[in-house]
């Protein structure tokens, strides 16, 4: 029998790395191609066409890529979100997706408290008027008594929550699908859309990527909140409109803006974000902690593992896949 061919895309992940040994100990062997920008066209169908099994950080996968694959079995993403996977065309293919999930809750939770801390400081249009060589001492505001509105009551929106409520912060949410015995144990007020961008003084964004979500806060979602209010986003770059974003920023009518994550990443070289003064843009490292990167790419490894010893993962996204190994 052949040797599988385990395809890792990650950037973190690198060869002879734990992830690396783990993988050859099963007997695999290991191809590194990580994605560090746009891939030339066919590169990843390329690298695709005789592999059992990837771990893929934040490559595209639609159906020409999975098709281009006959022996695949498996796309284990290192991370919670895999919007980037044609889950259907998977699941055609008889390909499992396998996730991470909640292995960077505290991670992503700690940078959108960061991201708080710092546009309530003005810690950014500090930062930049010593490297110009001014002296500005901008007044901000204490978090004490301000009002967080979270979207999104999961797990990372839950300890974002418990975050705000520590150091002072009022706490309402949105989440359509919250527990209320969960929010009201827990102080937490539940609220529609449009009251918790009203009454925030920092939005905080913690929801999944799906067609109802896609540019969630637009043109109209971002008047309906104060002048005075921050938008936080460590979820995913399309629930924000950005061009909208932008407009507002431009015209007073949000005081600033912190995103981890844009609507096509890395985000361009001519983007107006790259050095608005209201706001501030990482290159998506929410989950970018020792302890986080490593306890995803051992999730990974599992899931490759189980699929490619004939057991089915707990974190399979998409369980229809077994179907189509059946029928197909």
């Amino acid at each position: 029998m052949d040797t599988a061919r385990i395809l890792i895309t990650s950037a973190f992940l690198r060869p002879g790395d734990e992830t690396d040994l783990a993988l050859k100990q099963h007997g695999f062997d290991t191809v590194h191609a990580p994605l560090r920008g746009p891939r030339p066209p066919g590169e990843l169908e390329d690298l695709l066409s005789d592999v059992s099994a990837v771990i893929a950080g934040s490559d595209r996968f639609d159906d020409r890529a999975i098709a281009s694959a006959p022996d695949l079995r498996v796309i284990a993403r290192t991370g919670v979100g895999y919007d980037s996977i044609d889950t259907a065309a998977a699941s055609s293919h008889g390909v499992a997706v396998c996730n991470a999930p909640g292995v960077n809750s505290d991670a992503v939770a700690e940078l959108a408290l960061t991201f708080i801390l710092m546009l309530a400081r003005r810690v950014p249009e500090a930062m930049r008027s010593v490297r110009e060589g001014a002296w500005a001492r901008p007044t901000g505001i204490q978090l004490d008594g301000a009002t967080l509105g979270i979207v999104g009551l999961g797990a990372i929106g839950r300890t974002v929550a418990h975050h705000g409520q520590t150091l002072g912060m009022n706490v309402i949410a949105h989440d359509p699908y919250a527990d209320p015995g969960y929010a009201a144990d827990h102080g937490i007020e539940l609220l529609d859309l449009d009251r918790v961008l009203a009454a925030a003084d920092f939005i905080s964004l913690h929801i999944a990527l799906t067609p109802e979500t896609h540019h969630l806060i637009d043109e109209r979602a971002l008047r309906r909140m104060k002048k005075t209010a921050y938008l936080i986003n460590t979820a995913r770059g399309p629930v924000v409109d950005e061009r909208a974003l932008v407009a507002a920023l431009d015209a007073g009518e949000l005081a600033g803006a912190a995103l981890d994550v844009v609507e096509e990443e890395p985000l361009a070289v001519s983007s107006t974000l790259r050095d608005h003064p209201r706001a501030f843009v990482t290159a998506h490292i929410g989950g970018s902690t020792s302890q986080a990167r490593d306890e995803s790419a051992r999730v990974a490894v599992s899931c490759v593992v189980d699929i490619l010893h004939g057991r089915t993962p707990r974190s399979v996204v998409n369980p229809e896949y077994l179907q189509h190994l059946v029928t197909g």
